[in-house]
């Protein structure tokens, strides 16, 4: 028998289609995000991006799937597609609306803390500011490449991200300037001239077999593997070599307890492999995700 959603979730839901629906209608792509403020898993017919992708991603494929799939790529103006009955189950365990920065013309370079958010205000030209959690979000107009940990605690959303949005914020919009872009010019994304991403061999795939002393089910670490893979090759145009180490020190911390050995190797070649996939340099891929197993605190 279907149990109706409690009160205080109804409102919720109401309330966060409500916000999307707004945003949406002032030229902001929204999408749902769910616990952990992160977005909605693939569906089983688009996990691993076997679907080929939206056609607005980097590289353009043919999926029409209605559901909040493809992270950044969801993003929508369409009330209809926002009231959707594919986007119904999304919305009732939503806890957060995000907005795709690039497809409104925006930058918003995020600043996760005090420290680097004294660091824009003597560095960087004022613009819109939106208060966050920890920090703040620095909004300006014009599109860039999105990158992780351009330095410390500074992140850029633009194309090929998503953004939580977290109010209107205070001040005019200023014009990106030269200063930001800059920041993204260290990315991982652009080999040295003349180099190739990888000419890697074929990597071997995690199994029992490497891993006769882990304590969890092969389930359990399949599935939190391909989460993260999916993770990684979602980055299709910056910030996969950062996200590489994220998803290789989660990884890795999971098996903390296990006497061993659980095939921590093999899953870092899995997270190798599928960084080179979408343009990391090998060895950019090797060192962060070398890291992340390792648990140094970051990718470099």
């Amino acid at each position: 028998m279907h149990q109706p959603a409690p009160p205080r979730r109804d409102h919720l839901t109401r309330t966060h289609v409500r916000t999307a629906l707004e945003l949406a209608q002032v030229g902001l792509p929204v999408l749902p995000l769910r616990k952990g403020k992160v977005p909605f898993g693939n569906c089983r017919t688009c996990a691993g991006i076997a679907c080929g992708g939206r056609p607005n991603m980097k590289t353009p494929g043919p999926c029409q799937c209605p559901a909040v799939c493809h992270a950044w790529a969801a993003a929508t103006t369409d009330p209809t597609v926002i009231t959707s009955p594919a986007w119904a189950p999304a919305w009732r365990q939503a806890v957060a609306v995000a907005y795709h920065p690039g497809g409104a013309g925006l930058t918003v370079v995020d600043l996760d803390n005090a420290a680097a958010v004294a660091w824009a205000r003597q560095t960087l030209p004022a613009t819109r500011i939106v208060p966050t959690t920890r920090g703040e979000h620095w909004i300006y107009r014009g599109t860039m490449p999105s990158a992780n940990q351009v330095r410390p605690g500074v992140d850029i959303k633009s194309r090929m991200a998503y953004a939580r949005w977290l109010g209107p914020g205070t001040g005019p919009l200023a014009v990106l300037p030269s200063a930001v872009r800059a920041l993204v010019e260290k990315e991982e994304t652009t080999p040295a001239r003349g180099a190739v991403v990888s000419s890697s061999p074929a990597r071997a795939e995690w199994d029992r077999t490497v891993a006769t002393g882990c304590r969890h089910t092969e389930r359990y670490v399949r599935t939190g593997l391909q989460r993260g893979l999916d993770m990684v090759r979602s980055h299709t145009e910056s910030g996969a070599g950062s996200q590489a180490f994220g998803v290789a020190q989660f990884l890795a911390a999971q098996h903390t307890k296990c006497p061993g050995p659980c095939g921590l190797d093999a899953i870092g070649q899995q997270i190798i492999a599928a960084a080179v996939s979408v343009g990391v340099p090998e060895a950019y891929a090797q060192r962060a995700v070398t890291n992340g197993l390792n648990g140094v605190g970051a990718a470099e």
